[in-house]
């Protein structure tokens, strides 16, 4: 018998970003939960839509891929969520996220409360967090919740989070997914001194109640850390670079099934970091990758050069694959 798919719940928006060329669906949660579905997963969307003719669409668009839509609510009031997308003259893009939207507005219910309390995993970011009442449900949520990971990506958005709010919500997580850029904010929220990505990691977990503390370099690869003493750095695969969107919510979405299917931490970096840069060698961030090329990539794949922060092997590695 096959083992059973996890139920893995994403909890946030689901929105269009309105780009020159047109809009495109989006939103973290949601390009984390169709990689999700895509990987075998029961991925179940939790978020809220106008009823207009964008939340129709982004309806049709998630059953389509896969994701389970019967969590999603409708609002009758406030319009489906937005981010306009501008570039400058060097074709750098700026977003403004629109305040009030429908997902700013998820509610409470007891079916909601179920669906956590028997969930593998729970995930969120700090946009879920921007509207009170939004905010209030997600911890009600995590209250709520069992099961082994408490996920946390910390995918930070201008005007979308504070200090508090960020200390809030690590110290609901269990597994905490942030850049390494983020990770100086919160290392500051936290005072943690300036110093390696290995040191400042391990230092969240010992002032947290984080059990997983996931750090993404882009190109470079992952480090990742677990209270039980564990570290591990792992570089990215070459890849012909196309389109990052959508990059950093599969590398999510590939470590965390890992560690579910009882992965270790080397190989929830390594599956990461392929599908990770499958994604970003395809244009936008809902594309089918199947596992065939996931598995491809681990067998064959190039991997970049290691991340020069991450040069001493005593530095990154510890309880895994022999390390120190």
């Amino acid at each position: 018998m096959p083992p059973r798919p996890f139920t893995i719940v994403s909890y946030g928006e689901v929105l269009w970003d309105l780009l020159p060329t047109g809009p495109v669906i989006g939103g973290a949660p949601f390009n984390f939960a169709c990689r999700a579905a895509s990987l075998g997963d029961r991925s179940v969307m939790v978020s809220r839509l106008g009823r207009d003719e964008r939340g129709r669409d982004a309806m049709r668009c998630i059953s389509e891929l896969g994701v389970e839509t019967s969590y999603i609510q409708w609002d009758e009031e406030r319009p489906t969520g937005t981010v306009n997308v501008t570039l400058d003259a060097g074709g750098i893009p700026d977003y403004f996220i629109t305040p009030d939207a429908a997902y700013d507005r998820i509610a409470l219910s007891q079916k909601l409360l179920d669906l956590a309390a028997n969930a593998d995993c729970i995930c969120y970011g700090m946009i879920a967090r921007r509207g009170p009442e939004s905010a209030a449900t997600l911890e009600r949520l995590l209250a709520a919740f069992k099961g082994r990971f408490a996920l946390l990506d910390l995918n930070l958005r201008k005007n979308c989070w504070t200090p508090e709010s960020i200390a809030a919500s690590i110290g609901g997580a269990g597994m905490l997914k942030l850049n390494d850029h983020e990770l100086d904010v919160a290392a500051g929220i936290f005072a943690i001194p300036a110093g390696p990505i290995a040191e400042r990691a391990r230092a969240l977990l010992n002032r947290t109640k984080l059990t997983h503390v996931v750090v993404t370099l882009g190109e470079g690869g992952a480090f990742a850390a677990s209270r039980d003493g564990q570290s591990v750095y792992r570089p990215g695969f070459s890849v012909k670079l196309v389109d990052t969107v959508g990059s950093g919510d599969a590398f999510t979405a590939g470590f965390l099934h890992t560690l579910l299917s009882s992965g270790t931490l080397a190989d929830a970096c390594m599956f990461g970091n392929a599908l990770g840069a499958l994604v970003a060698g395809q244009r936008g961030a809902t594309q089918p990758t199947p596992l065939a090329s996931i598995r491809a990539v681990l067998q064959e794949g190039v991997p970049m050069p290691p991340d020069a922060r991450f040069a001493a092997p005593s530095e990154c590695n510890h309880g895994e694959d022999g390390g120190a």
